[in-house]
């Protein structure tokens, strides 16, 4: 069984002023955030960002030089045992023995963890692989899965003691797009059953589609938290590209577009002759009306897509911002 339905009271994880430096070297500078209870929340940022440091801190395998952590209410750096045991953490690319079987990986662990009888691990065991959509390689061996299998699997592990606190490290990394849909579906049903799941990733696009809420961190620090509409914003991303690929001839829609409002440019693509590429700075209402608009107009939409900026983007955008309000003597 799961952890029952979300709590609602506080925060599941609550962080205070966080600290991690390794000799001169700030990983995690004065960092503060919370995440509610039965959330899927997001922390994105390129390598080198310190959310390994954060999420280490939280899985109380390493002291930080000041702040505060708390788990469900217990405080994780006083009480490391407490939170141990309504934690579970999920590093980057755990390893898994190649010469268990699917099944014999997981009941080890539910001895490991002491969770009932032989019946009730083996019922536990399956459970988990079900939650991940693993049933069906219940009896394969380890060395035979997938990348994505093999993360599944962890993850399953991860669940067995029914943590209350989900801490997963990059669990994404190196995905292809059904393994990516296959474990968002699975971490989604994780926090509908009670538990908070705070989720690693370098690729913004890649946490926006996962996670109800999330933040982004560079350089040690919160630089936006929200939606990822919310974060975009904040980022000063909100403009988003949109491609729409049309049946038939696209030059009738492509002047529709231009008149329409929160769209800036309209370009036909040069490697696709139903394609129009917008630009444009509507939130997702305004979007979703967007489309709805070129439905009314009679037109068959074969695709209609938004290219979400990757974190390299956001950054590169930042830099140079900063750039131009710091400005040159001359400038000033």
């Amino acid at each position: 069984m799961m952890t029952g339905k979300p709590e609602t009271n506080g925060n599941a994880i609550e962080i205070r002023d966080l600290r991690v430096d390794y000799g001169d070297f700030v990983a995690v500078n004065d960092l503060s955030l919370t995440v509610p209870y039965g959330e899927v929340y997001g922390l994105v940022g390129p390598n080198g960002a310190g959310k390994t440091s954060t999420f280490r801190v939280l899985a109380t395998l390493m002291e930080p030089m000041y702040g505060e952590v708390s788990l469900a209410g217990i405080d994780a750096l006083e009480d490391k045992e407490s939170a141990r045991r309504i934690m579970g953490y999920m590093p980057d690319l755990a390893p898994v023995p190649s010469d268990l079987k699917v099944r014999e990986f997981l009941e080890f662990y539910t001895h490991t963890y002491a969770l009932g009888t032989r019946n009730e691990c083996r019922s536990r065991a399956e459970e988990c692989l079900e939650i991940v959509s693993l049933t069906d390689q219940r009896n394969s061996w380890c060395r035979e899965l997938s990348r994505g299998q093999t993360q599944r699997l962890v993850l399953a592990k991860t669940l067995l003691p029914s943590p209350k606190v989900m801490i997963l490290d990059e669990p994404a990394s190196g995905l292809d797009p059904l393994s990516r849909r296959e474990l968002r579906l699975s971490l989604q049903a994780i926090a509908h059953e009670g538990a908070t799941v705070f989720v690693s990733s370098h690729i913004l696009s890649e946490l926006a589609e996962m996670c109800s809420s999330l933040c982004v961190m560079n350089q040690g620090q919160i630089l936006a938290s929200g939606t990822a509409t919310e974060v975009r914003n904040q980022l000063g991303r909100a403009e988003r590209q949109i491609a729409v690929t049309v049946l038939g001839p696209r030059d009738n829609i492509a002047s529709w577009l231009t008149s329409q409002h929160g769209v800036l440019e309209v370009t036909k693509s040069e490697q696709h002759d139903q394609r129009v590429i917008l630009r444009f700075t509507g939130g997702d209402h305004e979007q979703a009306a967007l489309l709805s608009g070129i439905l009314e107009q009679g037109v068959a939409v074969k695709s209609f897509e938004e290219k979400s900026a990757s974190f390299e983007d956001i950054l590169v955008k930042i830099a140079e911002d900063n750039r131009r309000q710091e400005g040159s003597p001359d400038e000033n």
